[in-house]
């Protein structure tokens, strides 16, 4: 029995040599039920500030080596502002394009914010991005890294609408080695130069649609002009036809007429002839004349001659004969009526129709177009609206980047110091598991049968705390 108490004396002497532990007497008081004595726990991570020291020490160290060994990060920005009234009042005054400063410093934000134009930037300038990729990566690969993690795009709260604190900023976070600032200033005057292109390409398609409407209203009053004159050119040689075919009508009637009225005379010639054949009248004579015969007939004859005219057969047949002869003879009765030449002097003018002959003979269209003024106005002014916008000032450059003096990352004093705390409280949880594991120990050796107690007796020293 005395042989293994001593057995045991001899493995407790190990153990607290072990965890640095000199005497029995400077252990802490042990806890009985399990409890823990946080001042003998503070006293013995006190009495292990040496292997705390040493922890940080080598923590930081460690932390010391990833700050100077890690691939320094830089960070530059540029920030943009909307451009000043007048760099974008010519065009605004083509009254075809409207855009104001806010609206243009938009588009470019959005612009730069693009997948599409950060893309064609990176594909249009390969060698400034060789620095970003990887060993066995795609260059789309490259592209989707340096799109998510090193390109973003700054703006100010919504709230903050107005022109004073608008702005768009941009910043990017780039490896040593790589020219960020060119690369940075490069990209925003590639999304800048994309805008104005974009907005000239715009303006053009505008501008040609403009024309091809102002155009289409032209040919329009061309179309109405050329409707409008052959209508009343139609009209004109209707209505003289129209006359025409009446003064036909009316001449064909007058002489239907005439003719009517001439053989009328000649029946009445042929009537008085032998009127006065019957009488023995061969020349002309008055009923004056004939008073010789009988007194009774003379006041009978100047009583028919007081109230009636002559007849005719008192011209006597020479004068009847030769008459009736000529109107057998005659070929036409148009010289009867003055109105059968004033007929013809009508028909003669419809012939030709001076207005018609006229408007026929129009050699510029142009000028007897009726408001069509405007609209030739408005296609010089936008034939002469220039679609150059390589001087268009769409965006305020307030700051360009410029080549930082310092990385950004790794923050060489902040990682030591973290990395010395981390190395402390590491040191500190090693001190609590060494002081918690020599309390258990000493708590399983009181727990042991009475030869122990014996042992221990007798190692304990009069001074000791345990006695």
């Amino acid at each position: 029995m005395d042989v293994l108490c001593l057995s045991w004396a001899s493995q407790f002497n190990s153990i607290r040599q072990a965890f640095g532990v000199n005497s029995i007497t400077r252990v802490p008081s042990v806890v009985v039920d399990d409890e823990i004595d946080l001042f003998a726990m503070m006293q013995s991570i006190w009495k292990q500030k040496k292997l705390i020291a040493a922890t940080a020490l080598v923590m930081g160290a460690i932390a010391g080596a990833y700050a100077f060994l890690a691939t320094p990060e830089y960070e530059v920005s540029t920030l943009l502002r909307p451009a000043a009234l007048n760099d974008l009042d010519a065009l605004n005054r083509t009254e075809v394009y409207s855009l104001p400063p806010g609206k243009a410093l938009v588009r470019v934000g959005a612009a730069l914010d693009s997948y599409d134009t950060r893309l064609s930037y990176f594909r249009a300038n390969p060698k400034l991005f060789d620095a970003f990729g990887r060993p066995g990566q795609s260059p789309e690969q490259v592209f989707d890294e340096f799109n998510r993690d090193s390109l973003k795009l700054v703006q100010p709260a919504p709230q903050k609408a107005d022109l004073l604190s608008a702005y768009i900023g941009l910043e990017m976070r780039y490896p040593k080695g790589v020219e960020g600032d060119e690369i940075l200033n490069g990209f925003v005057q590639y999304a800048i130069e994309n805008e104005r292109k974009q907005i000239a390409d715009d303006l053009k398609v505008i501008i040609s649609n403009r024309l091809s409407e102002v155009d289409t209203k032209l040919n329009a009053a061309r179309a109405a002009y050329y409707a409008a004159k052959e209508g009343k050119i139609a009209t004109l040689l209707e209505a003289d036809n129209l006359k025409r075919a009446q003064l036909q009508d009316e001449l064909k009637a007058l002489r239907v007429q005439l003719k009517v009225r001439r053989e009328d005379r000649i029946a009445q010639l042929d009537e008085a002839i032998s009127i006065a054949r019957s009488l023995g009248l061969k020349k002309p004579s008055t009923p004056s004349s004939m008073a010789s015969e009988g007194e009774l007939g003379s006041n009978i004859i100047r009583t028919e001659v007081n109230n009636q005219q002559i007849p005719l057969y008192f011209m006597g047949t020479d004068a009847l004969e030769a008459e009736r002869k000529a109107l057998r003879q005659r070929t036409s009765d148009d010289f009867a009526d003055p109105r059968v030449a004033q007929i013809r002097k009508e028909l003669l003018l419809l012939n030709t129709n001076r207005e018609v002959e006229v408007l026929n003979q129009r050699t510029n269209e142009e000028v007897f177009l009726s408001d069509i003024a405007p609209l030739k106005a408005e296609r010089v002014r936008l034939s002469s609206i220039s679609t150059d916008m390589r001087g268009l000032s769409l965006v305020y450059v307030d700051r360009l980047a410029v080549e930082p003096a310092d990385p950004v990352k790794p923050k060489k004093a902040l990682i030591i110091a973290l990395g010395m705390v981390v190395g402390c409280l590491l040191g500190v949880l090693m001190a609590v598991l060494r002081h918690l594991l020599v309390v258990r120990h000493m708590h399983l050796l009181r727990s042991s049968p009475a030869a122990l107690s014996q042992m221990t007796g007798a190692a304990i020293q009069p001074d000791s705390p345990l006695r």
